[in-house]
């Protein structure tokens, strides 16, 4: 993992020294701190200039472009795998940020080419791919997690992509005087005529699903999107062109074929995966939560680790409620793996709440993402790379609300909504269209909440780009769940991930989304994903996963309730220093800001042990957002060192 950051002159002024991309390679350095380098360039002239990336110094050329790079060393910890890395002929300079799992394929057909390589990087193969192939070719080739920008002097063109499924972030900023880009939008900070602003018109979708999709809550940052590249001429011309679509994806309907035979080929292409994401020179590990995911993934690592015996990081709370340390054990006792285990408190919470909030660089729309924070700096003790679970619910339909979707009609949902419903009638009909209720299924706010914490609140608004998202799906109702849900909700748990591990120079790999699993996923019949009754007649989520995992930790493990990452948050609240932070910071900035209605909220603070869980969920979003704004919006906030 690496940090990407640079920007070009619009206007074509030229830039006169390195004091501001050093600035922004400086504040995103836990992105990288093993190397960093700085190219100048220009496009028009077809020209470029390594420069001194550890002091500032003036530039000698007419360069209206730079482009910097952080270096996490995985693959390749020598001098060769330095980046920005130059092509053999000088006229291109590629950064990339991620892991290519599939990149050695290649290697026998490049060098047979001719390419003569230097290093033994996946960055360098990625380079070598796009001069044989081009950009779209080479992306289409790429398996794994990537952000990457091309400075091509030959085209004199600058190209930034991003993964298909959105694991690594990229961002930007283009207006008439620069166009902008990196991995973290603290960097444009240090752009000319800049500053941090709030775009009003997110701030409806953020209430309602506390989180923006595939974009920000800042005005004028663009998040770009998965799946997608930008092409910047030196003309200052900018397209954005998708080179990967969902829509790609049809399921097979298979009629003669037993689940076993199913479950087989899944575990193999799932063991695949795993075995391609132990490339690495450094320690590797394990995110394990005790769940279902996460313990298949530490399973498949640790029986194809060289050495047999794997190590895990785990969180941990003092509250069982929340706590799946039992799990935990299970896994590691099964495994005879190393398993370490860091608690979560209050403390450790409220001391690293604006921390966390500054790397995540967006309200912190999940509470346990502070759990993440810490499990990653902990892990740094152990290892430098983990591998985790994620992107298997989003895929394989692991939550509750898919059954809801394929099985919309059915009384008890019907009941359910009348229930939460029962003032607001029009939510009760809303339920009856296809597209309304598959997004509202993935709301996190209710909407008479929204509204009384902010009078101006318009749902329709809040879901406008989801519905249009959705509208543009194909397959069954289930298949365009999953595909909406990957491309929604997935991105926002994939930016958590590499943000909280990345502030502390941890790579978080993700096998459930290699590209053969996710393909392999929809092979799979829906009958074995969704069971309507299992052995204890209850209906099941992710069918063929749980199955898997029976089979190697038992019945009970696999096919219990699904816990999710809990926090105990009306507990912390209650602790008498968050409760002091509350009142003396939140509320005053939530006052003065004038964006909620502080006398709500005011109310919910002084009523925390009476708050519904609906109005816990409320107030946690708004605190979110005070704090960020606080960080963001006001600079109150000083970077840790």
């Amino acid at each position: 993992m690496c940090g990407i950051t640079g920007y070009i002159n619009a206007s074509s002024k030229p830039i006169t020294d390195t004091s501001r991309i050093i600035s922004m390679l400086k504040v995103q350095r836990h992105r990288g701190p093993d190397d960093s380098g700085i190219r100048a360039f220009n496009l028009k002239a077809g020209s470029s200039q390594a420069l001194n990336s550890h002091s500032i110094e003036d530039i000698d050329g007419n360069f209206n472009g730079v482009l910097g790079f952080n270096r996490l060393s995985i693959l390749d910890l020598s001098a060769m795998g330095h980046q920005p890395m130059l092509s053999p002929g000088g006229k291109v300079a590629l950064a990339f940020n991620g892991e290519i799992y599939n990149a050695f394929d290649y290697k026998k057909e490049l060098e047979e080419w001719g390419y003569q390589f230097k290093s033994t990087s996946d960055t360098e193969v990625v380079l070598a791919l796009y001069l044989k192939y081009g950009l779209h070719e080479m992306l289409n080739r790429l398996n794994g997690m990537f952000a990457i920008v091309i400075v091509d002097l030959k085209k004199r063109s600058l190209y930034v992509a991003r993964d298909r499924f959105g694991i690594k972030p990229m961002y930007y900023v283009s207006n008439k005087n620069v166009f902008a880009f990196s991995s973290e939008l603290k960097c444009f900070k240090y752009i000319n005529d800049f500053s941090f602003g709030l775009n009003p018109a997110k701030l409806d979708e953020y209430l309602l699903f506390r989180n923006n999709i595939n974009d920000t809550l800042f005005s004028d940052i663009k998040s770009l999107k998965p799946g997608h590249f930008i092409t910047y001429t030196h003309a200052g011309e900018l397209n954005v062109e998708q080179f990967f679509n969902v829509n790609q994806y049809h399921r097979q309907h298979i009629h003669e074929i037993s689940r076993k035979q199913v479950q087989q080929k899944l575990e193999l292409c799932l063991g695949n995966s795993v075995q391609s994401q132990l490339m690495s020179d450094v320690k590797l590990g394990c995110q394990l939560s005790g769940g279902v995911d996460s313990s298949l993934v530490t399973w498949l690592a640790n029986k194809q680790s060289k050495n047999g015996n794997f190590e895990s990081v785990s969180i941990v709370f003092d509250d069982e409620r929340f706590s799946e340390e039992k799990y935990i054990d299970q896994v590691s006792q099964t495994l005879g793996i190393t398993a370490h285990k860091f608690l979560l408190d209050s403390e450790y919470y409220l001391d690293h709440f604006e921390h966390a909030t500054w790397h995540l660089e967006a309200p912190l729309n999940h509470p346990n993402t502070i759990g993440i924070y810490k499990l990653s700096q902990r892990a740094k003790e152990y290892v430098t790379v983990l591998l985790s679970g994620e992107g298997a619910d989003e895929v394989f339909g692991g939550y509750e609300r898919f059954y809801d979707i394929k099985y919309p009609y059915g009384g008890l949902n019907i009941l359910r909504q009348i229930k939460n419903n029962v003032k607001q009638p029009s939510e009760i009909l809303d339920y009856f269209n296809e597209a309304n209720r598959a997004i509202m299924s993935t709301a996190f706010m209710q909407p008479a909440l929204a509204k009384m914490l902010c009078p101006q609140f318009n749902k329709r608004k809040a879901a406008y780009d989801r519905i249009s998202l959705y509208n543009g799906l194909t397959g069954t109702r289930f298949d365009r769940q999953v595909k909406y849900e990957m491309q929604s909700y997935l991105p926002d748990l994939l930016i958590r991930q590499d943000k909280m591990s990345m502030a502390h120079s941890i790579e978080n790999r993700v096998p459930f989304l290699d590209n053969e699993v996710v393909s392999r996923s929809f092979s799979i019949p829906e009958k074995f994903l969704l069971s309507r009754k299992n052995g204890n007649g209850t209906n099941t989520e992710k069918y063929l996963l749980k199955q898997m995992t029976a089979e190697v930790f038992g019945h009970h493990f696999a096919f219990r309730d699904k816990m999710g990452f809990g926090i105990p948050l009306r507990e912390f609240f209650l602790k008498d220093r968050f409760n002091q932070y509350l009142n003396d910071k939140v509320l005053p900035g939530l006052k003065g800001r004038g964006v909620f209605d502080g006398k709500l909220v005011n109310n919910w603070v002084g009523n925390i042990k009476g708050l519904s869980p609906r109005e816990l969920e409320a107030l946690w979003v708004v605190i979110a957002f005070e704090a960020w704004a606080s960080v963001y919006l006001d600079g109150k906030y000083k970077m840790p060192v």
